[in-house]
């Protein structure tokens, strides 16, 4: 198998970058758009677990668009084949000062492009700095 195409993994890194674009300018529609429309598509959040895309849907739906600008830290994205990339990321929040989230994606391409089909967000302290 081949790991870390080049060509694969700017196409996850754009894909990657649309999402996080969409999620800071609050587009639902993208968002909605990046993650795979299936009752087996699972993001357990900071603070919610939402199983197939009504759930998803509803929370990104019903969310504030206040404060969701973030930075993000040490991104790795690793594909494996051309079908399938893992996104892995740390973001902090000016909002949630001495706290870091940790976001992890897995992304296949089908025929209508990457879609997200598990994610998973968690927030802890952050380490104070050395």
């Amino acid at each position: 198998m081949d790991i870390d195409l080049p060509d694969v993994v700017e196409e996850a890194r754009e894909a990657f970058a649309a999402y996080e674009a969409a999620l800071v300018s609050n587009d639902i529609t993208t968002l909605e758009a990046l993650f795979r429309n299936d009752p087996r598509t699972i993001r357990y959040g900071a603070t919610e677990n939402l199983y197939g895309m009504d759930e998803i849907r509803a929370f990104r739906r019903g969310r504030s668009p206040a404060g969701l600008a973030r930075t993000l830290d040490r991104t790795v994205i690793t594909t494996f084949g051309r079908d399938v990339a893992i996104a892995n990321t740390l973001f902090r929040r000016d909002a949630a000062p001495g706290r870091m989230g940790r976001q992890s994606q897995t992304w296949i391409r089908f025929h209508d492009g990457w879609k997200i089909v598990s994610a998973h967000v968690s927030v802890i302290d952050d380490a104070p700095a050395t």
